[in-house]
Order: structure tokens, then C-alpha cells, then sequence
């Protein structure tokens, strides 16, 4: 190391000299490449190698602001603003309509399999008003917590994240349009023959 900073300093046209170090050796380095290190100044190093990484080692760096600790910024508290929530990236639409698809979906095939309706018999026979009736109670159901400020990722534990409640709700979505379009092809309802 020593022969590249002479090395450098002969590049940049800079006498190189021999410069005697408080503890008397001779060193091979212009003293103004030399760092001054107070007493006082402490260095603290900090491994941030993962499992995988103990054995390889690295040149150290001399950058001493990456070793502080940096604080860990507060999570905003979430809005309970009405536009916030109704917003198109927003929590309320996307859970909504996935809770409401996933008790859709299952309604309409347990219905189906009692008593052997399709889905428009289901619906013209009673079931709309079942549908508007469950949908604003479970809207409303949603809506309340959201709008107290807590997040349902607040709430996600074990298997039942709220990723899974998304994916659980879109695939219940599709499913319900599959079942309706299956059934005005077909002509009849899914499990009849």
C-alpha cells in the first residue's frame, strides 16, 4: 500500500520523502497522505455479513459516517381521510369487493349444490336481496376499523396475511365470473348434468 501512494505522489509531481512516525519508523509516505488520529476519536466497526458471507473478506473502507447508526424514520399514521381510503390504490376498494367475491363465490355454489339453482335462478328467486343486505353489512363492516386508523397489515398474523386475503379475493373474483360464464354457455347451472 505504501508503494502506491508513492506511486501516486511521483504521478502528481509531489516530493516524496521519508517521514518518521511518532513510534520511530521510517515509512515510505508523504506526510500529508498520513491520517491524524486523535486519541479520543473512537472507531466503532459494525459486521454486516450474512450467514453465507462470514468467510470472504473485504478491503475496509474509510467512510466513518457508515458506521453510526442512522434512526429508523417513524411509520406515518395512516389517513382516515374518506378520499384516501375510497382511492384506487387505496385499502378499502380491492379488500371490499375481494371479501364480498369470496362470499359470493361460496354462496353460490353451496346454493347451488342444496338445491340445484344456477346463479341468475339464485338471484331472481331472493338472492338479491340477500346480496345487497350481506354486502352493505360487510362493507360497513370493513369500513369501520379503517376509518379508526388501523391497517389490516396491523392485523396480519401467521397464514392469514393480508397478501393472502388480496390473493384469496382476486382469485374468488375470478372465480365468480367463471361461474357465470360457465353457467350462460352451458345454459344450466355448473353441477347439473
Amino acid at each position: 500500500m505504501t508503494t502506491s501512494f508513492a506511486m501516486q505522489s511521483i504521478i502528481l509531481g509531489s516530493p516524496v520523502k521519508l517521514s518518521q512516525s511518532k513510534n520511530g519508523l521510517n515509512q515510505f509516505v508523504p506526510s500529508c497522505y498520513l491520517p491524524r488520529l486523535h486519541r479520543t476519536s473512537r472507531v466503532s466497526v459494525k459486521c454486516m455479513a450474512e450467514e453465507g458471507e462470514k468467510g470472504q473478506s473485504s478491503t475496509p473502507s474509510t467512510d466513518f459516517s457508515a458506521a453510526v447508526p442512522k434512526p429508523t424514520p417513524a411509520k406515518p399514521k395512516p389517513s382516515t381521510n374518506f378520499i384516501d381510503i375510497f382511492s384506487f390504490s387505496g385499502p378499502a376498494p380491492e379488500r371490499i369487493n375481494g371479501r364480498l367475491a369470496m362470499i359470493g363465490f361460496v354462496a353460490a355454489i353451496g346454493m347451488e349444490l342444496a338445491n340445484g339453482a344456477d346463479l341468475s335462478a339464485q338471484l331472481s328467486n331472493g338472492g338479491l336481496s340477500w346480496f345487497l343486505g350481506s354486502s352493505a353489512l360487510l362493507t360497513l363492516a370493513s369500513l369501520i376499523p379503517l376509518f379508526q386508523g388501523v391497517t389490516v397489515e396491523s392485523k396480519s398474523d401467521g397464514i392469514m396475511t393480508a397478501d393472502a386475503e388480496i390473493w384469496n379475493g382476486r382469485f374468488a373474483m375470478l372465480g365468480l365470473v367463471a361461474l357465470a360464464f360457465t353457467e350462460y354457455v352451458k345454459g344450466a347451472g355448473l353441477f347439473q348434468v
